[in-house]
């Protein structure tokens, strides 16, 4: 009763609520960490170009940070969405279906091979290696007679992942980069710069419009493939192409902030509540709550234990662990 009231809202004042969500949600995180400031100082350095410790501390520290997990959390929880519409399993999130382990070995690989590496190179790097971990949970997953089953599909990728991650390690290990690849598959934003925003902002940008654009096919292919045949879709043309945006948002957003699981998984379950099953909605309010989704974690995870940060994705797994669990006791209809 609950969920049909509020898919009586047109979707409009939803999103417009959502962003106005969003953007308080991000003064928030401004304005509480370690070191705390006021509105005001952040106000100003978003505002103004004055020069006060504080205010630079805001506008080189703490700004590119929140920026970054404005667009991780919106590209994460896309890339989720598509998925979950593609392969019409309820469990697919990049996390648990070998990109982020794809993309991590690669940027492992590529430090320990390439240690100047700039945030493009190990960004298409991350790119490869997602592309990779698709392909290969994609060939187990399906090697067995009757094809693709949302247990098959997980389980797969939780050994290619195993796989992938033991990579990882091994080359840390072997080139004494050990600790490099920690701090980078830690998936924390800490020390995200304007550099890197620059190169691998766009990339997400790109990848996220140009799935509103396919919504409407990703809507008719979630439900029927045979119905979306005969509407006249060409339906592998669209499959590669959101499987690309899929590997691209995956890939850019490991690039940034290293591994992180289960927001792809959870948030587009969320976002279900509030507007249906329509691809043209899910999507768009799936890039606006994983954004506030991640801007929470990271604001928690700065505060928890100040001046000590807590790992986002310990934050992250904590939630989603459960939620999991959940969703695969109901059969992936715990929300509609």
């Amino acid at each position: 009763m609950m969920t049909k009231n509020i898919n009586t809202i047109p979707f409009i004042y939803k999103f417009v609520l959502c962003t106005v969500l969003l953007i308080g949600t991000f003064f928030v995180s401004m304005v509480f960490g370690a070191a705390n400031t006021s509105i005001k100082e952040v106000w100003l350095a978003l505002t103004t170009d004055m020069k006060t410790d504080t205010i630079i501390t805001i506008r080189e520290i703490r700004l590119p940070r929140e920026v970054g997990a404005v667009f991780v959390g919106a590209g994460l929880s896309v890339a989720g969405a598509i998925m979950q519409g593609l392969t019409r399993n309820p469990l697919a999130d990049p996390g648990l279906l070998g990109l982020t382990a794809g993309a991590n070995a690669a940027l492992a690989l590529t430090i320990a091979l390439i240690p100047s590496a700039s945030s493009f190179t190990i960004m298409i790097a991350c790119f490869i290696g997602a592309a990779i971990g698709t392909i290969l949970v994609v060939s187990i997953g399906a090697a067995k007679k009757g094809g693709f089953s949302p247990l098959r599909i997980v389980l797969a990728g939780a050994a290619v992942s195993a796989f992938l991650y033991a990579i990882a390690e091994g080359i840390g290990i072997y080139f004494k980069i050990s600790k490099d690849v920690s701090m980078w598959s830690a998936g924390g934003i800490i020390g995200t710069t304007w550099v890197q925003l620059q190169v691998i902002v766009p990339f997400i940008i790109a990848g996220i419009v140009i799935s509103l654009f396919l919504s409407r096919q990703l809507t008719i292919l979630s439900l029927n493939e045979e119905l979306a045949i005969g509407l006249g879709q060409r339906t592998t043309q669209i499959k590669y192409i959101l499987f690309i945006i899929v590997i691209m948002l995956a890939g850019a957003s490991v690039a940034l902030v290293g591994n992180l699981a289960f927001i792809g998984l959870m948030i587009p379950h969320i976002v279900r509540v509030f507007v249906g099953t329509d691809y043209r909605y899910i999507l768009p309010m799936s890039a606006i709550f994983g954004a506030i989704f991640m801007l929470l974690a990271d604001t928690l995870g700065r505060n928890l234990n100040a001046p000590f940060e807590t790992p986002v994705p310990a934050i992250v797994a904590m939630m989603g662990l459960p939620f999991f669990l959940f969703i695969v006791r109901k059969g992936g209809k715990a929300f509609l």
